[in-house]
């Protein structure tokens, strides 16, 4: 399971109406692919549609589509957001990732 803190949860309500999504019906798209500084990288968008080998899941209030490869690598993630000094942005709070990069973009395992 992928879990949503309390800010991201509102910032990406926000972010879904101000993008023309529905965070009732739409779904934020969860995932990883190869590249970054540590050689694994997040990925973060909206999206309509899920597909066949997608994992879903909903906490507080926000639906996550997650491909199934990815959901490997995220298991038991949570979703933050930070608005703090030392930058702004969404931080994934990843327990599989043994090393992250300074600007917590990217992981390895």
């Amino acid at each position: 399971m992928i879990k949503v803190s309390d800010t991201a949860s509102k910032k990406i309500v926000d972010m879904m109406k101000d993008d023309g999504f529905d965070a009732t019906k739409d779904y934020v798209r969860v995932g990883v692919k190869s590249g970054g500084c540590s050689g694994l990288s997040y990925e973060l968008k909206f999206d309509r549609e899920i597909g066949e080998d997608d994992k879903i899941f909903e906490d507080n209030n926000v639906k996550i589509a997650v491909e199934k490869k990815s959901f490997l690598y995220l298991a038991g993630t949570i979703l933050e957001f930070s608005g703090g000094l030392n930058g702004k942005g969404f931080i994934f709070n990843n327990p599989n990732a043994n090393r992250t990069c300074g600007c917590g973009e990217s992981f390895s395992l």
